[in-house]
């Protein structure tokens, strides 16, 4: 390639030669070159629907000019005759070009092509252009796609860092602005100044990528090892350069006798290597409350990043299909490394040492361990996906995260099985073999298994190739003085290997291995005096609950854990019953500020069975409140019923300043998903529930007062949410002695390209029956009267001043108190939005309404919604309703309603939908 940079248009004149040699033994048509850039073209690319569904609005509302693209593309052959070449709408970010003749194997055909690379901002993946013209630059010019069973290998770019290139030979000359400098993992043959210009002549064999990073300012650092020159940004301003030396020697050291040389006599390893692909915890630590020294933090960083670099520059395997093998390699190596160097490291590194922290098994744990709750964290959620699982459907906490955890942890317990350092040979063994060349995942598979002395099948089957929950735990434990012995109950029915440990004190007396082959296999060891029989107690094995893998040998209750209180939030601890506490606060106008003390065994990671309750005490009234639930959680596996959760809820407030409410809430939630895409963002939900409502008389609030009653409640839910758009369907129905309803609820929203949104809401209910004799069950206009106790009303029972404009978007949604507020036969409403100029919008109402001894009624209002923070600071200024002009009244201030939200768990999911 020829390259001439433009930097302040950001564009690359590209002039380029392919020799594409035939290796297969098929007879080739046609060309395929991946045109990752072109990704960046616009809003409909697979890249840019991906930055949809992961909720990033900034490539939707990017400018034009910020966007990247592949342009002008023109291919000649050796003859100097124009190839056609095209897309297509499924692989869109490769293109084929049709060769006049077919290429036999073992031939070889001339390309030339010209095109223009138009680089793209660095804010949408890290790659691109910065705000100050520097470059980092990643999958930006056309070359072969590999070629593999009888078939080149195509995917679309889809920020996963997993092209598959075709194993090559570059040279390259790149022409830049003198003011800039390069820097690349190519071998620089020449470099000459000319005209203002600097000129780099590079080389690079037996290639998957490059490295290309343009700087007006260089940033880069060499460091000479005894294995290869390391080339580095990565950051740290409190560590010398010599200390960065030792760390940097230390690791590449360590990776060529644990891996393998590696095949360049160079490496670069970027900040942006390691902000893709962060040490998760330590990344999200401000360095003045770092747990962990400047070295270590340094050492870790650089190590995630070196590795990840040094593995994807030499294996090349699909990383689409078969990043497992990076990712194992690379986990295990970090984790083996841990254990060599810093084997007394916890997982909070010094905030072990603090007194206050000594209770808490987050700061007790190895740093090793953290793997583990990372992977766990998923399974528990039921989200966990197989290691064989293409990169491209793996929600992205596993991409990033869980599943790369869980690789790294799987061949930790495979080397713990089979002993000998066996996994550590066949590493270097499948390395030195392979390095430089296309492989696939049965190659190291093989070298794993003619390694091993044992049968490892079940490893793959089970461990790589699958989902399935492993969880074990003892049962008919028998004890005499000499002897123990035990059977082993498989909860989930999948059979691998797992340790038995004899404990004395919490020392370790023995360890033995166990191959369960049957559900009533009975196994006897020597009792050696031991106290406690404990499986998988090193967490080996990455098992679903370790909660259930003791046998105490003494005394009369071998389970019986002790209670332990810890402040806030922990991750679990499986050898305690857990109990965390915390103060609240929460506010409502008749019970005044509501102090709490709230205690619950919610850890870090789910579990099948929670209680939450908050006993709380009302400084307005004087009185005892509070709130709390059971539940029980069931996960299935193998189906799109994924989860059922069995929970009883209760609550006990003020409704009015003289009268209480208590709400008795059993329920039944059924979730169910794409079984075959847990990408999807579409889920539905099934909930039925019984509201059982004893209210207190009030002689504030005594309008038809309505005491005691039980409404039966069911639901469904239908969502599909993303950036750029969101529809959802709800039917619910619900049943008492006194009335019945049925109700449906639709809402839409999409957001467009220049960052302006429309949204409309369509509500329709009717009564099935109706005995009632007020409107306390009617269907609401503008403000529900909340007979279920579901919303937040902070002044529930106030029909004028400030609490009473506080607007929930239920029912009607209206917002302009019109002069019918309730309809008793039946209502259908649609509520509308459009922005206008960032958080300024328009909104729009209307509503067909019928109620009994009365003829049908038309509604509306419009005005002005100021949407500050969604579902957390929103303002309505009534314009123009059914009433006429709202604003022509001196009381103008009463009309104006809001909503404003105290609760973190809508921020929280605003958080956690990109991730799961």
């Amino acid at each position: 390639m020829t390259v001439e940079v433009n930097s302040y248009a950001h564009v690359l004149n590209v002039d380029q030669e392919i020799t594409y040699f035939n290796q297969s033994p098929d007879s080739i048509s046609t060309l395929v070159l991946n045109d990752w850039n072109n990704a960046y073209s616009s809003i409909k690319t697979p890249l840019a629907r991906r930055f949809s569904d992961e909720f990033y609005r900034g490539f939707h509302l990017a400018k034009e000019e910020e966007r990247g693209s592949t342009q002008n593309i023109s291919i000649i052959d050796q003859n100097e005759l124009p190839l056609a070449w095209e897309r297509n709408t499924i692989v869109p970010d490769v293109i084929h070009v049709r060769l006049r003749k077919k290429v036999g194997p073992n031939q070889k055909i001339v390309l030339r092509l010209h095109y223009l690379v138009k680089v793209p901002s660095d804010m949408f993946t890290k790659y691109g252009y910065d705000s100050n013209d520097n470059m980092v630059l990643k999958n930006w010019f056309l070359t072969p796609a590999r070629y593999e069973n009888h078939d080149f290998i195509k995917y679309n770019n889809e920020n996963l860092d997993d092209i598959v290139n075709a194993v090559s030979d570059f040279d390259l000359s790149i022409k830049v602005p003198k003011k800039y400098t390069v820097t690349t993992d190519l071998d620089l043959v020449a470099s000459d100044e000319n005209y203002g210009f600097n000129n780099y002549n590079l080389t690079g064999t037996n290639r998957i990528d490059f490295s290309l990073i343009l700087e007006r300012k260089p940033s880069f650092t060499t460091f000479k090892t005894k294995e290869l020159d390391v080339e580095t940004n990565i950051t740290d301003s409190k560590l010398t350069k010599e200390q960065k030396a030792l760390i940097i020697e230390c690791i590449a050291h360590y990776a060529n006798t644990m891996i393998g040389k590696y095949p360049f006599d160079k490496i670069v390893i970027t900040q942006t290597d390691y902000e893709r692909s962060p040490f998760y915890g330590l990344n999200q630590l401000p360095s003045f409350i770092s747990p962990f020294s400047d070295t270590f933090a340094y050492e870790i960083k650089f190590m995630k990043a070196f590795l990840n670099v040094y593995l994807k520059n030499s294996l090349a395997v699909d990383e689409r299909k078969e990043a497992w093998v990076h990712d194992a390699i690379q986990i295990y190596t970090m984790m083996k490394y841990i254990e060599s160097n810093h084997s007394d490291t916890k997982m909070l590194g010094s905030a072990a040492n603090y007194k206050l922290l000594k209770s808490y098994n987050l700061t007790n744990i190895d740093f090793n361990e953290q793997y583990s709750y990372f992977y766990m964290l998923m399974a528990r959620k039921n989200l966990d996906q197989p290691l064989n699982t293409s990169k491209d459907r793996l929600v992205k906490f596993n991409e990033q995260i869980a599943s790369k955890y869980r690789a790294g942890l799987s061949l930790r317990y495979l080397d713990n099985y089979l002993e000998s350092t066996v996994v550590e040979k066949s590493i270097r063994e499948f390395y030195s073999n392979n390095s430089g060349k296309a492989i696939a995942r049965e190659n190291f598979e093989a070298v794993l298994k003619s390694n091993s002395p044992k049968d490892i099948n079940w490893f793959f089957s089970t461990i790589i190739n699958s989902r399935k929950a492993i969880d074990y735990k003892f049962s008919k434990v028998i004890k005499t003085k000499d002897s123990v012995s035990f059977s082993i109950k498989n909860k989930t029915g999948f059979i691998v290997p797992v340790p038995v440990y004899g404990l004395k004190n919490g020392d370790i007396v023995f360890k033995k291995w166990i191959d369960p082959q049957a559900h009533d296999s009975v196994y006897q060891f020597e009792r050696q005096d031991i106290d406690k029989i404990v499986l998988n107690y090193k967490n080996e094995l990455p098992e679903y609950n370790l909660r259930n893998n003791w046998k105490s040998l003494k005394g009369f209750f071998p389970n019986n854990r002790p209670v332990k209180f810890v402040f806030m939030k922990d991750l679990e601890d499986p050898y305690y019953n857990q109990v965390l506490y915390v103060p609240t606060v929460e506010y409502n106008l008749y019970d005044g500020l509501i102090f709490g003390m709230r205690l619950h065994n919610k850890t870090i990671l789910e579990k099948p069975f929670t209680f939450d309750v908050t006993p709380s005490f009302s400084t307005k009234s004087q009185t005892m409140s509070g709130s709390g639930f059971v539940a029980v959680n069931q996960n299935f596996r193998e189906s799109a019923l994924y989860n059922a959760r069995y929970v009883f809820s209760g609550s006990y407030f003020h409704y009015a300043p003289d009268a209480t409410y208590l709400k008795l809430n059993p329920s039944l939630q059924l979730r169910i998903r794409n079984q075959n895409d847990f990408r999807d963002n579409r889920k539905e939900l099934l909930y039925f529930r019984q509201v059982i409502v004893n209210r207190e008389a009030s002689a504030i609030v005594p309008t038809n007062f309505v005491e005691n009653y039980s409404i039966f409640n069911a639901k469904y839910f239908n969502t599909k949410t993303e950036v750029t758009k969101h529809f959802s369907f709800m039917t619910e129905l619900q049943a008492s002695n006194k009335f019945s309803k049925a109700i449906v609820e639709m809402s839409y929203r999409k957001l467009f390209e220049d960052n302006r949104q429309v949204n409309f809401r369509l509500y329709a209910g009717a009564f099935l029956h109706n005995k009632t004799n007020s409107d306390y069950f009617s269907f609401s206009v503008d403000r529900p009267t909340d007979y279920m106790f579901d919303y937040n009303y902070y002044g529930r029972s106030e029909d004028k001043g400030f609490f009473s404009q506080q607007l929930i978007i239920a029912e009607g949604g209206f917002k302009s108190r019109l002069g019918t507020n309730f309809a008793n036969e039946w209502i259908t409403a649609i509520n509308g939005g459009y922005s206008i100029w960032n958080w300024v919008e328009v909104y729009g109402d209307v509503g067909y309404l019928k109620n009994k001894n009365a003829p049908d009624q038309f509604l509306f209002d419009s005005g002005i919604r100021l949407n500050l923070v969604t579902d957390y600071f929103e303002v309505y200024l009534p314009v123009y309703s059914s009433n006429g002009w709202e604003f022509r009244d001196n009381n103008y201030n009463e009309r104006i309603r809001f909503i404003i939200t105290f609760t973190p768990k809508i921020f929280l999911n605003l958080f956690n939908r990109k991730w799961f």
